[in-house]
């Protein structure tokens, strides 16, 4: 029985290389993983979540009953949950390019005995999905019952659905896309010229100085507007100021809107490297999984036997809901069950981490009818 207030986080070294899709190799990688419930008898009751963008394997419960706060998906993981740990082993892994333990640019390059900093090769989406199969492999299961994630996550749901049809059961893929658009692109690039634009860049190696934390916030700031609905930023902060009753027509920050994220670029500086904020956008920027035919039904075709759970979000304009929409038909005409729902929310993007309450209900009838009876 997992005790959800002592949640510990494990790291598994493998000490192969794993070949790169750009032609590069990783010697060995390290990944920093969290489970939750108990793998059953036959081993046929795992879920494998995929965290979004800058998120960790701390997916559930507490590290210590004194932490501020629980994993970032804790209110759909555990007893009676939609991912009920009583019946389901749930998994949740750290990427590869991230710096949350697993191998990234701030890990040491077994080579150089030095961090791999702008050293540190690109990754993609299925680089990233192909290190967690080696976890997978490594706790000797077969197939997997579900996976499941949203934004980056849910590429990675598409991603592992796509090259391990063999392998994947359920597939819930939430406020995601097939390929990213190119405004997507846009706004990744201001932030990466924004982290490179810092006088602190140094080309990437900055470890033994100060880092482009300057820059780094900046792009969390453009990012974390994407994440917002127009309504959500109107019912949150509207023109209200932050300090007085007036404008004081300076150049400090008069509207609360711009104090909110000023302190979410504050934060994130604290807990996220510079190098992997550029690695992991780019993987984002390079998916496409109508490649490489440049059809989408085609390359989905593989995954025929895997039930899908199609979940878009009606304020999320980043990832909306015609991107979600392209996957269901895509899927319909080889697949024998598909459903898809838009999830109504004022909270734009980010409304798969907020509207718990509805995720359940969507996905928790979706497993209970394909669990064993």
């Amino acid at each position: 029985m997992t005790d959800f207030n002592h949640i510990e986080t494990k790291y598994i070294t493998f000490d192969k290389p794993l070949p790169l899709e750009s032609g590069a190799v990783l010697p060995e990688i390290t990944l920093a993983y969290e489970t939750y419930g108990e793998l059953n008898e036959d081993k046929s009751n795992a879920i494998l979540v995929f965290h979004a963008l800058t998120g960790d394997a701390h997916a559930a419960g507490r590290h210590t009953p004194e932490d501020r706060k629980p994993g970032w998906w804790d209110p759909m993981i555990g007893p009676g949950k939609a991912f009920d740990t009583d019946k389901y082993f749930v998994i949740c892994a750290n990427t590869i390019g991230g710096c949350m333990g697993s191998t990234g640019p701030v890990s040491i390059n077994p080579k150089t005995g030095k961090r791999y900093g702008s050293d540190f090769p690109i990754v993609t989406i299925g680089d990233m999905v192909a290190a967690q199969k080696m976890l997978i492999d490594h706790m000797g299961i077969g197939k997997l019952f579900c996976v499941v994630g949203g934004s980056m996550g849910g590429m990675m749901t598409l991603q592992w659905a796509k090259s391990y049809p063999e392998r994947t059961g359920l597939v819930i893929p939430i406020a995601t896309t097939a390929h990213m658009s190119a405004q997507g692109i846009a706004f990744d690039a201001v932030g990466r010229t924004a982290v490179m634009s810092d006088p602190n860049w140094n080309n990437g190696d900055y470890y033994d100085g100060e880092g482009p934390e300057n820059g780094l916030a900046v792009a969390r700031m453009i990012a974390h507007i994407t994440y917002m609905s127009k309504e959500s930023m109107r019912q949150k902060f509207g023109r209200r100021l932050q300090n007085s009753s007036s404008l004081r027509y300076d150049h400090e920050n008069d509207f609360r809107v711009e104090n909110y994220l000023e302190y979410q670029g504050g934060i994130f500086v604290k807990r996220f490297d510079a190098n992997s904020y550029i690695c992991v956008t780019k993987a984002l920027d390079y998916f496409d999984l109508a490649q490489p035919s440049g059809d989408l039904r085609k390359e989905l075709a593989p995954t025929k036997d895997s039930p899908f759970l199609i979940i878009s979000i009606s304020s999320d304009w980043l990832c909306p809901t015609e991107m979600s929409k392209e996957i269901a038909s895509a899927l319909r005409r080889t697949h024998l069950y598909i459903s898809y729902a838009e999830m109504d929310s004022d909270y734009g993007h980010d409304a798969f981490l907020v509207e718990t309450d509805s995720l359940t209900n969507l996905i928790g009838n979706f497993l209970s009818m394909f669990e064993k009876k």
